[in-house]
């Protein structure tokens, strides 16, 4: 059995705020550490039946950085939905979400350069 380990390391300021975020896997070595501005965890709890979350950002990431970090995330879990369960309903809808928010996050950029 093979194993592997990501660890994340949070630089925190004096307000416990995350300045800087890096992340390393221990079967991509030759990547290293890597600097990242978000992180976002979720863990099933098999006993509670709960979901576990660990969302970081940096205070520098901008706030339509965050957005479309958010965007990328819930695309990547309809990707995982449909290849994990077969499920299109679910696949299709948070696509059709995403492409909503992306519509939405266009218009403020727009309206941010015009200011």
């Amino acid at each position: 059995m093979k194993d592997t380990e990501i660890k994340f390391h949070i630089e925190l300021d004096d307000k416990n705020l995350p300045e800087k975020i890096f992340w390393r896997a221990s079967d991509v070595p030759s990547k290293g550490i890597t600097e990242a501005k978000a992180l976002n965890v979720s863990v099933w709890d098999n006993k509670t039946g709960e979901t576990l979350r660990i969302d970081l950002w940096t205070k520098d990431m901008q706030v339509l950085e965050m957005k479309r970090f958010v965007v990328d995330t819930i695309a990547g879990m309809a990707q995982s939905i449909e290849s994990a369960t077969g499920d299109k309903v679910m696949s299709e809808a948070m696509d059709e979400l995403c492409e909503k928010l992306v519509i939405h996050i266009k218009k403020e950029y727009a309206k941010a350069q015009q200011s």
